[in-house]
């Protein structure tokens, strides 16, 4: 029963991405976690807007299919969600999209580190941008795996934007946070000029995250210091270079 419900709820939330333009035809994927050893996940060449329960795949910890109709397989992106709850036990829900916003900072490869609403800060403190990794290998993964004990969301460079949460809906709403969060800043800067929170400002928002509503794992440091540290290890990285 529990499972038949999950998959009702990835066809949900994946019709919800789609129609929110998260998503262009067969992009993103979708997993949750049933149990410590077993994943409900989204099949590959299927657009997130017209999944069927039926179509969903029961792989293990290793991306074996465990269930699948014969007419489905998982994503090869199926490796990134693996390492997240490899690395994060607490994890039940993966999201990957390419939400415009966010999407456009991540082929930028500037972090979302500056605090400007209170929203933003209290649900994800900042983004960093994982470096470039060849989808459907190991690169992302491993990229990835540098921000899983810290944070709760980042912008895959040149690829998009990857979630995690405690289920299915908070992920999804982690998602949706970023992208708001993108969206605002990107207007703000159009606007050539913004007013960022004080640091007294800050700390009373991250306060606010010890309450277990709003638990996350971003270790409430003023907000942009480990992004402005990635930042700062890809400078090292391209100067050592020349």
């Amino acid at each position: 029963m529990l499972e038949n419900v999950i998959k009702q709820q990835i066809c949900q939330i994946g019709k919800r991405m789609y129609d929110s333009g998260f998503v262009a035809a067969n992009d993103g994927n979708i997993t949750v976690k049933l149990s410590g050893s077993e994943i409900i996940t989204t099949p590959t060449g299927v657009s997130k807007g017209f999944m069927t329960p039926e179509m969903m795949i029961k792989v293990d910890m290793e991306g074996n299919i465990l269930v699948a109709n014969d007419r489905w397989r998982p994503s090869s992106e199926l490796k990134m969600h693996l390492r997240v709850y490899k690395d994060r036990p607490d994890v039940e829900a993966v999201v990957h999209a390419h939400p415009p916003y966010a999407t456009t900072f991540a082929i930028a490869r500037i972090p979302l580190n500056k605090p400007l609403i209170a929203e933003a800060i209290v649900a994800l403190g900042c983004v960093p941008v994982a470096e470039y990794g060849t989808p459907s290998t190991n690169e992302i993964p491993e990229a990835v795996a540098g921000y899983l004990e810290q944070f709760d969301a980042v912008l895959l460079a040149n690829h998009g934007a990857l979630a995690w949460g405690a289920d299915l809906v908070n992920a999804y709403h982690k998602l949706e946070s970023v992208e708001f969060y993108a969206k605002l800043t990107f207007l703000s800067m159009q606007l050539g000029s913004s007013q960022e929170l004080s640091t007294a400002q800050i700390e009373k928002l991250y306060s606010m995250r010890k309450k277990p509503a709003l638990s996350s794992h971003h270790q409430g440091t003023l907000c942009g210091i480990e992004c402005t540290l990635q930042c700062s290890r890809n400078n090292a990285r391209k100067t050592e270079k020349m």
